[in-house]
C-alpha cells in the first residue's frame, strides 16, 4: 500500500505543476491582452485625432468621392472594433 501511494503522490505532485504552470501561462496571455488592448485604445485615439484635424489617406479620399458619386452614396470604411473582456 505504501508503494501505491508514493505513486499517487507522485502523480499528483505532476498535476499540482501542470497546473500551476497553465495557470502561469493564463496569466501571461492574459497580460499580453490587456496590453495588446491598451495600444489599440491608444491607437484609436490617434486615428481619432488625425482625422478631427484633417488628416485623410489619398485612397481613402478617392473612395469617398467615388461613393458620393455612386447611387447608394456609401462610404466604405474599415473601422477597427476594440471588444472589451470579461
Amino acid at each position: 500500500m505504501a508503494e501505491q501511494l508514493t505513486e499517487q503522490q507522485g502523480h499528483l505532485q505532476q498535476v499540482l505543476e501542470q497546473q500551476q504552470t497553465l495557470i502561469n501561462e493564463i496569466n501571461d496571455l492574459n497580460t499580453q491582452v490587456n496590453n495588446k488592448r491598451e495600444l489599440a485604445l491608444k491607437l484609436q485615439g490617434v486615428r481619432e485625432y488625425l482625422e478631427q484635424t484633417g488628416v485623410k489617406i489619398p485612397e481613402l479620399e478617392a473612395a469617398e468621392d467615388e461613393a458620393v458619386d455612386s447611387p447608394e452614396g456609401e462610404v466604405p470604411v474599415a473601422d477597427t472594433e476594440v471588444v472589451e473582456g470579461e
